[in-house]
């Protein structure tokens, strides 16, 4: 056998190992979060980045052979960015024979317009995005809207989150709209974006790059994921223990008392409660009270 056809075997194994392993971690997080249900309709919402393409070659994968029959429809939205290929998608779709549609909406101009040059159009950008696909699904029947983010996107979520906001949350694999009238579920919620990476290239995906915010760089998520990635060096695995640890969380080991009731904790029922403008009066005028 030749040195050529023994690389070619060994690529394919692996490309066949990578693919089982997304498959697995992509069925384990329907699972454990009850994403897809018997009769329900999932839209994909897809962005021609290699996350949203994986996420649907994931679900036509499962679909096949899932325990409960669930349609899916994927969904672009056409910002009208200048340059932008319109045929890529329609073409991939229908030679996978996949039900689609495109919602064409001129959100770029309303971001160019809005956000100062220089500036970071995410966040807008986002917003805009979201409530364009929330109405279609919401006038189309859709019953779960998926979206194509990774661990590492809810990691970095969390840390910014952290540093930035003082809050401790991420993005959770499975919530409802804040209008009540959607859920969305991230199938991908196991899945490294490595990992993700080198499938889309394997399964030669016709990625399509983002003109209106691919060319910015959001310097905080920078930040974090080189952070990150620095960790994963010197400790291999922290990432995961750190996901994990988003999923074994322990309210009585921290400090917020409206998720565990530290105030009666311990407490004697013959004892007066203060509040503390009780405690706090008590310090007022004293010697080394900066506040007075």
């Amino acid at each position: 056998m030749s040195a050529s056809s023994d690389r070619s075997r060994k690529q394919h194994y692996e490309a066949g190992k990578l693919a089982k392993r997304l498959r697995h971690q992509v069925g384990q997080a329907i699972a454990d979060f009850n994403m897809i249900e018997d009769g329900d309709t999932v839209m994909v919402c897809l962005s021609g980045g290699k996350d949203s393409y994986t996420l649907l070659d994931m679900l036509l994968a499962l679909q096949a052979k899932a325990p409960v029959p669930f349609a899916l429809v994927a969904v672009n939205l056409d910002q009208k960015q200048p340059g932008f290929p319109a045929h890529v998608l329609p073409d991939y779709l229908t030679a996978r024979g996949v039900p689609f549609h495109v919602i064409e909406q001129d959100t770029y101009s309303t971001v160019t317009r809005v956000i100062p040059a220089g500036k970071t159009m995410c966040s807008l950008c986002s917003r805009l995005r979201r409530g364009a696909l929330y109405q279609w699904a919401a006038d189309h029947g859709v019953s779960k809207i998926a979206l194509g983010h990774h661990r590492d996107d809810i990691l970095g979520t969390f840390f910014l989150n952290l540093f930035y906001q003082a809050q401790l949350k991420a993005m959770p694999p499975k919530l409802r709209s804040d209008d009540g009238r959607h859920v969305v579920i991230r199938p991908l919620a196991y899945c490294r974006e490595s990992d993700i990476a080198a499938y889309a290239a394997e399964r030669a995906f016709p990625i399509i790059p983002c003109n209106l915010c691919g060319s910015q760089e959001n310097l905080q998520r920078k930040a974090v994921t080189q952070m990150l990635a620095e960790w994963e060096k010197i400790q291999p695995g922290r990432s995961e223990n750190i996901f994990r640890a988003l999923g074994s969380v322990s309210p009585s080991q921290l400090a917020d008392r409206t998720l565990f009731d530290f105030a009666s904790l311990g407490a004697r029922h013959d004892a007066t409660p203060r509040d503390a403008r009780d405690w706090l009066a008590g310090y007022a005028g004293q010697p080394g009270d900066e506040s007075v």
